[in-house]
């Protein structure tokens, strides 16, 4: 008799000790948000007010050119990928009027500083690697500059993708 009762003794043993353990183990409750129901300072309690943020007003703006840049990539006489690019300008606020006057020329600049990119292998193999994407902004950096002046802050390449032919 005592052969039949000694599994089932065991096992409300070993639940009841699971269920001891679980309930001595258990995490604290997050801490529920309450209104105060005291909100009279004592002497002595040091009292904080609550100041709302004021907006900061921008110092820059984002120009986002109209059309993807297409750049093909040659290997010997063979176009072997092409990349497909969008850029923005951060500029200076009040910039955005300058750089879309003078788009056509940006435009010429932006895709010669990737022809140049390209040429020297910065499209091949892990092109989104972060030192070679540091230097084709630089570079678009520069050509910006090279056409706006100081009130370029950066170029931001906002989407890239290779599609191998």
């Amino acid at each position: 008799m005592i052969k039949k009762l000694l599994p089932i003794i065991l096992a409300l043993l070993g639940t009841g000790a699971g269920v001891g353990a679980g309930l001595a183990l258990k995490p604290e409750p997050a801490p529920e948000e309450h209104a105060a129901i005291d909100c009279v300072p004592v002497e002595g309690d040091v009292v904080y007010e609550t100041v709302e943020e004021e907006e900061v007003p921008s110092t820059t703006e984002y120009v986002k050119l109209n059309n993807q840049f297409i750049v093909p990539i040659m290997n010997e006489e063979r176009v072997e990928a092409l990349v497909v690019t969008s850029l923005s300008i951060e500029t200076v606020v009040g910039g955005s009027e300058v750089i879309y006057a003078r788009e056509p020329k940006l435009r010429d600049v932006f895709l010669q500083a990737m022809f140049n990119h390209a040429s020297l292998g910065g499209f091949d193999g892990t092109f989104t690697e972060r030192d070679r994407m540091q230097t084709l902004r630089r570079s678009l950096r520069d050509a910006a500059r090279s056409v706006i002046g100081g009130d370029v802050v950066d170029v931001l390449i906002t989407e890239i993708a290779r599609q191998d032919t």
